[in-house]
């Protein structure tokens, strides 16, 4: 039986327009649009960030500086420009890692201000072709990343490690994404394709990299997880459970299925959750959700939460680095921003009325009673459902518990 659930919801009006053509899922927008990706890279605790700057030929690794009175840039320039897939990512001390590719090896650095230059450490080289970056872990002290393989994708802990570069796992498939689902940074959400298939797993990387399945909401649908937030349990998810791809939403080991709330898909445009508010331990279903709407007219900004009847659509400020921001456990989002006059900004959007309403009706789902190492998080225990750093319980066994009615 297919756990997922279509809810309808009203629809809220869009600063921009759509596209002349239908498409089926937001890939097909994103591909009609030519959308530039945005490489801003926030560290686990939003206090830095970092991204490849300059442009063309002449490329240099920038970090942001976001904890103080005013936030402000440092270049880190080296004595020759950086190729542009190069890739950065903050380190909680203030240094930013980056990887180069050089003769089909990929390289690991660290960068740092030293007075009126920039320092690097060697940390070593991985004998890969392709490598891809996945988010700072939460405890700030670590960087992973995933090296694609014929047969297998292999995890390598390339920072924070007291030797240089270490694989720390091999996964069977090809991986891509990267999400946290505990802030000890020890279980890892990758979205794997083996036999054709994507599904959202997870790896253990104090067990050896020991992988459990995640999402599988049903056999044949590409199941992929977007975001998360280790305090709540919120998911947001995107499959094709429904014939096309959907974005939706469930709470780690609770017992509803996933939910597809109709206010999420947007004609002729790609909608992409970036930011979910903290602080909600108890009440996922509060959070508030920053997505990214992109559309021929542009980028532009959606704020939704799961109690809410719609998604309210926001003019993006002028320089938004789309796709990137914070929430405070207050509800204030920050996105950062940059333009000629200001190269370094954080503008400041307070949490609009978000009206709640009842959460659909779900199908209810057989359950396997699945339960997960440790005896923690079973299907039903609420206490569980916060103990990610156990074997999660996939969610077509323990669908979606009933802590998700408002109130």
């Amino acid at each position: 039986m297919t756990a997922c659930a279509i809810e309808e919801a009203v629809s809220g009006d869009s600063p921009g327009g759509g596209l002349e053509d239908g498409f089926e899922d937001d890939d097909a927008v994103r591909e009609a649009l030519r959308l530039p990706e945005t490489r801003f890279t926030l560290s686990a605790d939003g206090c830095y960030a970092a991204r490849l700057a300059g442009t063309g030929e002449a490329r240099y690794a920038e970090r942001w500086t976001l904890d103080g009175p005013e936030p402000y840039t440092v270049a880190l320039p080296l004595g020759q420009p950086e190729e542009p897939d190069s890739e950065v990512a903050p380190m909680a001390d203030g240094r930013v890692l980056i990887r180069r590719r050089i003769a089909g090896r990929q390289a690991f650095s660290l960068l740092y201000p030293t007075g009126p230059g920039t320092g690097e450490l060697l940390l070593g080289v991985v004998d890969a072709p392709a490598m891809t970056l996945v988010p700072p872990s939460p405890d700030g002290n670590c960087l992973y990343a995933l090296a694609p393989g014929e047969r297998t994708t292999a995890v390598w802990r390339v920072a924070g490690g007291a030797f240089g570069a270490v694989r720390v796992a091999e996964v069977p498939g090809r991986c891509s994404g990267g999400v946290w689902l505990d802030r000890g940074g020890r279980i890892l959400a990758l979205d794997r394709e083996l036999g054709g298939v994507t599904k959202a797993v997870t790896v253990d990387l104090e067990r050896g990299g020991e992988v459990n399945p995640l999402l599988q909401i049903t056999e044949d649908s590409n199941d992929r997880l977007l975001l998360a937030d280790p305090e709540s349990g919120l998911l947001l998810i995107r499959s094709d459970a429904a014939g096309h791809d959907r974005l939706g939403w469930g709470v780690l080991g609770s017992r509803q299925p996933v939910r597809f709330p109709e206010c999420l898909r947007l004609a002729d445009a790609a909608v992409t959750p970036f930011a979910i508010q903290p602080g909600q331990v108890l009440s996922p279903e509060n959070c508030a959700v920053a997505l990214r709407i992109d559309a021929a007219a542009g980028s532009w900004l959606g704020v939704w939460r799961p109690t809410a009847r719609r998604m309210v659509q926001l003019s993006a400020p002028e320089g938004w680095l789309p796709g990137a921001g914070t929430w405070t456990r207050q509800g204030e989002l920050h996105l950062p921003c940059t333009t000629t006059q200001t190269p370094c900004a954080v503008t400041s959007v307070p949490m609009p009325e978000l009206p709640d309403r009842p959460l659909a009706p779900a199908v209810p789902i057989p359950s396997t009673h699945a339960e997960p190492a440790g005896g923690a998080g079973r299907a039903g225990d609420d206490t569980g459902a916060h103990a990610v750093a156990c074997k999660p319980v996939p969610l077509q066994q323990a669908a979606l518990v009933g802590r998700l009615t408002p109130g």
